[in-house]
C-alpha cells in the first residue's frame, strides 16, 4: 500500500478496460501464432531446396520491427518473422520471396475497418443512424440489444 494521493489522469480518447485488454492480448497471441505458422509452412515447403554447400536454401532470418495493426478492438502489436533466400547469385537471379497472406506488408488496419469507415461516414452523415453500419462490424446482435434497451425487457 502506498502513501501517496497522486491519481493517474486518463488522457482524452483513451480508456482502460480489463476485458478489452484481455481480448487485445489474446488477439496479439493468436496473430503471432498464425504468422509463425504461415512462415513455418513456407520454409517447410521449400525444405527440399539446398544451396551449393548443401544447406537449406530458404531459412528464417530474424523478425521485422514491431508494428501495430488497428482492429475492431483497438491496436494490436505484431512482429513478423523474416525469410531469407540464401542462394541468390548472378546465375540464379530468381529470388524466393515470402509474402504473407495473413498480414500484408503494408497493412496498418484490418480489412473490416477499411470497409466500415466509408459506411460509417456515409450512413452517419446522411441519416444520422449508425446502427446499420455498426451492425456490419458488430453483428446483428447489436440490433437485438438496441430493441431490448428500448422496450425495457431483458
Amino acid at each position: 500500500m502506498s502513501n501517496t494521493n497522486v491519481t493517474k489522469l486518463v488522457q482524452p480518447g483513451t480508456f482502460s478496460d480489463q476485458l478489452t485488454d484481455i481480448l487485445r492480448d489474446g488477439a496479439r497471441t493468436l496473430l503471432a501464432q498464425a504468422v509463425k505458422a504461415e512462415v513455418a509452412d513456407f520454409v517447410a515447403g521449400h525444405a527440399n531446396l539446398k544451396t551449393d554447400a548443401g544447406h537449406q536454401r530458404v531459412v528464417r532470418h530474424g523478425q521485422l520491427p514491431e508494428r501495430e495493426v488497428m482492429t475492431g478492438i483497438g491496436p494490436v502489436a505484431v512482429r513478423q518473422p523474416r525469410v531469407r533466400d540464401l542462394e541468390v547469385s548472378a546465375q540464379n537471379a530468381e529470388r524466393i520471396k515470402f509474402t504473407p497472406t495473413i498480414l500484408s506488408p503494408y497493412a496498418r488496419r484490418s480489412k473490416s475497418l477499411d470497409v466500415l469507415l466509408p459506411i460509417l461516414y456515409l450512413k452517419g452523415i446522411s441519416t444520422g443512424d449508425f446502427s446499420e453500419a455498426l451492425a456490419a462490424l458488430l453483428g446483428s446482435n447489436l440490433d437485438h440489444a438496441r430493441r431490448r434497451s428500448v422496450c425495457g425487457s431483458s
